[in-house]
């Protein structure tokens, strides 16, 4: 028969850590109780998984990389025009669309909420388990540019595959530069039909000239982002102008 004394060594080998914090405390309960083995064992197994979920849950959240407290909580719905929360929440509380690979496009001004709408999604999206990885365009492309340079474009595209969504802040803001451009291209290009994105811009599609050297680029990313793409634009004031004006 096994030495009891052996457990916490067997659980550690096993990768059992909540089984090792709670095994003691429950197996008291079980004896006070009158519990059958199935029953303890059961406890326990629930008990393990729960705490599973919650680290994996705090791993993704610190690989996320998102700003802290853009949270769908504090997020103005009121002032943000052309934006349906039931819309929002369905796509943060359902993510059959990450599954399916489709991708969500917010357009606005500066200031509108656009990049604390994409953080919040994102920030909803990794309490149910989905891998998201928040990033501006500018950082991204210059991240994407030294792989580049270093031969290794290929395994930093693959790295950034283990993100079920990428949410790429900012689009606008990359310089129309045939470098940066054209690894901002073949990201998308490798993410389409396989990953989500998740991208903010100032600028309409028909404006996207400016952010591509080509106009044949610029039809061929618009092509690839808006197929299976949700659109959300939001058409109201800067929050800050906003803010400035009410000041005075």
């Amino acid at each position: 028969m096994p030495d009891i004394a052996t457990l916490p060594v067997l659980l550690k080998a096993l990768r059992l850590p909540s089984f090792a914090r709670h095994w003691q405390r429950l197996s008291d309960t079980a004896h006070t109780e009158g519990w059958l083995a199935p029953q303890f064992l059961a406890e326990l197994c629930e008990l393990e998984l729960a705490e599973r979920h919650t680290r994996r849950i705090q791993r993704f959240a610190q690989q996320s990389q998102l700003p802290s407290g853009k949270t769908l909580a504090c997020f103005d719905f009121k002032h943000a025009k052309g934006v349906d929360r039931r819309r929002v929440r369905a796509l943060s509380e359902d993510a059959d669309w990450v599954t399916e690979a489709h991708n969500l496009i917010l357009f606005g001004p500066s200031g509108v909420g656009k990049s604390h709408l994409a953080a919040a999604i994102g920030h909803a999206l990794i309490e149910q388990g989905v891998r998201v990885r928040y990033t501006t365009a500018t950082a991204l492309v210059q991240e994407l540019q030294s792989a580049r340079q270093a031969l290794k474009l290929p395994e930093a595209l693959a790295k950034l595959d283990k993100f079920s969504v990428l949410i790429i802040d900012d689009l606008g803001y990359v310089k129309k530069d045939e470098h940066e451009t054209s690894v901002l291209f073949e990201l998308i290009a490798h993410r389409y039909e396989s990953a989500s994105l998740i991208v903010t811009a100032n600028q309409p599609f028909s404006e996207w000239d400016q952010i591509f050297t080509d106009s044949m680029m610029t039809v061929a990313a618009v092509d690839r982002l808006v197929h299976h793409a949700q659109i959300i634009e939001i058409t109201n004031q800067s929050y800050r102008r906003r803010a400035a004006s009410l000041s005075h």
